[in-house]
């Protein structure tokens, strides 16, 4: 198994926030966008603190009602390196992958009730990103949620 670079790397950070950024624009979602590389364990709390579950996730999105703000995204960086590996592409990929997915729920979409609409824009995203296969397709039933503040979901 090869060995891959940490995401922790400054070059790697600042790329991440710039793919943030372009996402942010291209969904016209105003406000600030706090994302979160945590652990599994945290993730495992905050989805069972918010959600009822007591397991660990790959991202969770956070809407916020406060003014300037649409919200916070939280991606477990052990689950993105393993299905980045699953997958066959490296962990900066996943972790973009990850990040457009929350965007999409910030800026109202949720896949669970839409009929399609949130895959159709994120297809159309991961294209123009060119991002291989989203969460939406890999996994029908993604355990990707939108928690809206006080821990109500979205």
């Amino acid at each position: 198994m090869s060995r891959r670079k940490p995401i922790s790397n400054s070059t790697s950070a600042q790329a991440l926030s710039r793919f943030a950024t372009q996402a942010q624009r291209a969904l016209a979602l105003g406000g600030d966008v706090n994302v979160s590389i945590t652990s599994s364990n945290q993730m495992r709390s905050f989805n069972r603190r918010f959600r009822g579950k007591d397991r660990a996730t790959d991202v969770l999105s956070f809407p916020s009602e406060a003014p300037g703000v649409a919200g916070d995204i939280a991606i477990s960086l052990e689950i993105a390196a393993r299905n980045a590996n699953a997958l066959g592409h490296d962990l900066a990929t996943e972790v973009k992958i990850l990040i457009l997915h929350g965007m999409l729920h910030l800026a109202g979409y949720d896949h669970e009730i839409d009929n399609g609409e949130m895959q159709e824009r994120e297809a159309t995203l991961r294209q123009r990103f060119k991002l291989p296969v989203g969460l939406i397709e890999r996994t029908p039933t993604s355990p990707t949620k939108t928690i809206k503040r006080g821990g109500r979901r979205a």
